[in-house]
């Protein structure tokens, strides 16, 4: 009777309905404890969508643009399956995922694997520890992130409360930018010419444009609330290249975390988002609206000398009030923006970021490296290469545009670095020379040097486990001083320090905060200055460092790291899973 009942074709049907609840559904797998495994499944596969009238073909992850939502507590453990069913290569990066010795499932391509190609499958395995809050997945692979991302939400554990008023419900808003040209034939065009990149066409609010683009009132996010309740709002760029300004009108914003570390608790009526960030906030909102709908509004800060996108992105806060009739209340067009900064406001920009702080209490301390075993001086900026022979370039002076660290521009290998380190094979693949300071010192935010040129390869850093590091990252003025956000994969960074100018490594380190600065994962480089950071090295593998304008690091603003392996069994890094994808 029992194998009867196991051959059962209706058991059969269940079992395998199941199964695949479990990949499709992960909500399915949420039990009411701390550290259980969520499974997903990412199917990259074309889709036709259609913005500011115009439909185009783009990657999409299971036809969702922004794509779904990973939901998970601290402590559990992930598996996301990404299935590429597309002819572009695709990886995927969880964007500040510490990988605490899962450093195969950092994702960012030719750094810690080679790209899925296309009927390729890989699993993503990592577990989150001690985080929680907001991050977000995009892919790391050419430009393909305009379109491939979505929001990451780590609750925290069971029974343990927010350190802020509960919200009565969370939201999450990711900025992007649109384009109607294909981005992978943008950056193409860009690359072969030398010329700076042509610019999006719009950008977006959870994928929507909104009613200041053109035929696009209808394709508008509007979040809808009720009088006097607290709304936490999870703010993500995900724009490919431009930090922004964000407002909600006649409403004050309470920042609480920051790239999933909570902060102290500040308000602000207008808030600055750099490419990479998170933020959550609280919106509380009116007990008494005079008005049933207020516009939220975007739009870029730019510090750069190049062409840009200067538009502005709208959404709608939309009360829900009986007594109040739609017909009582104006229409979107004569609802008045509310006030943002300059699109050159880096006073704004420097006086908020300096307004984030770590809780540094009991329950969250601050663990900032109070001594340092390593010291790093990062030059950071644009410069050139020359233009081949027999070609025309338009970049500065007949050349082609470039970026680099400490004049060095990075080279992309075509192998993966953490697989040729773990293996012992980095001959002919990468060396170990790079400079911890710049090779020839000058002005860095004076007059520019004559010779503008960069060098070109792929040179890393080495570190050996649990040093700890103070890296100062210096903008430079040679075709132009320009802010850039810093995004290092592996880690989180306390940013102790920050200021206009060329560091003065004797005067400026005396003013270091080394009680409660904040804790990030992506910092601003401040246009014509500098920004100190520490960090432990307690995390073993391949760790990529770049600008997260994807226009920078095309050009070669990207570094890697390589922290050696510890001692003990729990600090080495693991073994390739079998099913890492194959160059």
């Amino acid at each position: 009777m029992a194998a009867s009942h196991l051959s059962s074709p209706v058991l059969v049907g269940a079992f395998v309905l199941l199964i695949n609840c479990l990949w499709l559904f992960p909500e399915v797998t949420i039990a009411k404890h701390a550290g259980i495994t969520r499974h997903y499944k990412f199917n990259v596969r074309l889709q036709n969508v259609t913005r500011l009238c115009q439909t185009k073909t783009i990657l999409t992850v299971n036809g969702k643009f922004p794509g779904p939502r990973i939901i998970a507590r601290e402590g559990d453990r992930v598996l996301v399956k990404v299935v590429n069913h597309v002819s572009n290569n695709v990886s995927i990066h969880w964007h500040g995922i510490r990988q605490l010795q899962s450093g195969w499932a950092d994702g960012p391509a030719y750094i810690t694997q080679c790209p899925i190609q296309t009927g390729q499958t890989y699993v993503y395995n990592f577990t989150i520890v001690g985080q929680r809050g907001t991050l977000f997945w995009h892919a790391h692979i050419s430009w393909l992130r305009a379109t491939l991302y979505g929001p990451i939400f780590i609750l925290p554990k069971h029974n343990v409360p927010y350190p802020f008023a509960k919200p009565n419900k969370e939201v999450p808003i990711i900025f992007g930018e649109w384009w109607n040209a294909n981005t992978e034939a943008v950056i193409n065009q860009a690359l072969q010419t030398g010329a700076g990149p042509n610019v999006s066409d719009a950008y977006t609010i959870n994928g929507l444009p909104g009613p200041l683009y053109n035929c696009s009132a209808n394709e508008t996010f509007k979040l809808k609330v009720k009088p006097g309740k607290t709304y936490l709002l999870r703010l993500i760029n995900a724009a490919l290249n431009e930090e922004l300004f964000f407002t909600v009108a006649n409403h004050t914003l309470t920042i609480v975390e920051a790239d999933a570390v909570y902060t102290k608790p500040f308000q602000t009526d207008i808030l600055l988002i750099a490419p990479g960030q998170t933020t959550n906030v609280l919106l509380k909102t009116k007990a008494h609206p005079t008005n049933a709908i207020f516009l939220m509004a975007a739009r870029p800060y730019i510090t750069g000398q190049g062409t840009f996108d200067n538009s502005t992105v709208a959404g709608i806060l939309e009360y829900e009030i009986p007594s109040v009739s739609s017909s009582s209340n104006p229409s979107i067009k004569n609802l008045t923006l509310p006030t943002l900064p300059p699109i050159t406001g880096t006073s704004f920009a420097a006086n908020f970021s300096s307004k984030f702080r770590s809780l540094a209490n009991a329950q969250y301390p601050a663990n900032v490296p109070q001594t340092v075993q390593k010291h790093f001086f990062f030059t950071v900026g644009l410069g050139s290469n020359p233009c081949q022979k027999n070609q025309t370039c338009q970049g500065p002076n007949g050349t082609k545009f470039a970026a680099s660290v400490n004049n060095i521009s990075f080279v992309l290998p075509t192998t993966a670095l953490l697989q040729t380190h773990f293996f012992g094979q980095s001959n002919g693949v990468y060396t170990t020379d790079f400079p911890s300071f710049p090779v020839v010192a000058f002005n860095y935010t004076g007059t520019p040097p004559n010779n503008t040129m960069v060098a070109n390869g792929t040179k890393v850093v080495v570190l050996p486990f649990n040093t700890t590091v103070e890296l100062v990252l210096q903008d430079t003025s040679i075709l132009s001083a320009e802010s850039h956000p810093l995004h290092l994969h592996g880690y989180n960074f306390f940013v102790v320090g920050q200021g206009f100018g060329n560091f003065d490594s004797k005067k400026d380190p005396t003013r270091f905060n080394l009680v409660d600065p904040v804790e990030r994962n992506t910092v601003g480089v401040p246009s014509g200055g500098w920004v100190a950071i520490r960090f432990r090295a307690d995390n073993p593998g391949v760790w990529f460092m770049h600008c997260h304008f994807e226009v920078h690091m095309s050009w070669g603003l990207k570094i890697a790291w390589i922290v050696m392996d510890g001692k003990l069994p729990n600090q080495k890094l693991p073994p390739p899973p079998s099913d890492l994808p194959k160059c």
